[in-house]
């Protein structure tokens, strides 16, 4: 489902890849069988490609992956989480608009 610029990360790799990046990461949490995650893919995939180079746009599969979700307690998906010097500062959980994401991000580039 990762593409466009997109990386799937897993639980091994989410401390260096979104703690320790050097520019603020999203994080889109979400599962195969998750009808709202399928609806809201297509606009993830399109912030990765208008924010390229900006922000690091990431999916991580809640049913492969169980400790980084229950870490930040993701309850519910989608659940988009805005990183930044490796910390949470942004919470976006259910379907929004694409404006919605647009303006967490805005917030945390440049």
């Amino acid at each position: 489902m990762a593409g466009n610029g997109i990386f799937e990360i897993t639980d091994a790799n989410f401390d260096q890849d979104v703690l320790k990046s050097d520019q603020p990461v999203l994080v889109d949490f979400w599962a195969t069988w998750c009808g709202p995650c399928r609806a809201i893919a297509p606009i993830v995939d399109e912030l990765a490609r208008e924010y390229q180079g900006k922000v690091k746009i990431v999916k991580m599969d809640v049913d492969h992956n169980s400790a980084t979700p229950m870490r930040y307690g993701v309850r519910g998906i989608p659940t988009l989480l805005v990183f930044k010097g490796g910390q949470v500062q942004e919470q976006i959980v259910g379907y929004v608009p694409k404006e919605t994401i647009q303006k967490a991000l805005d917030k945390h580039v440049g």
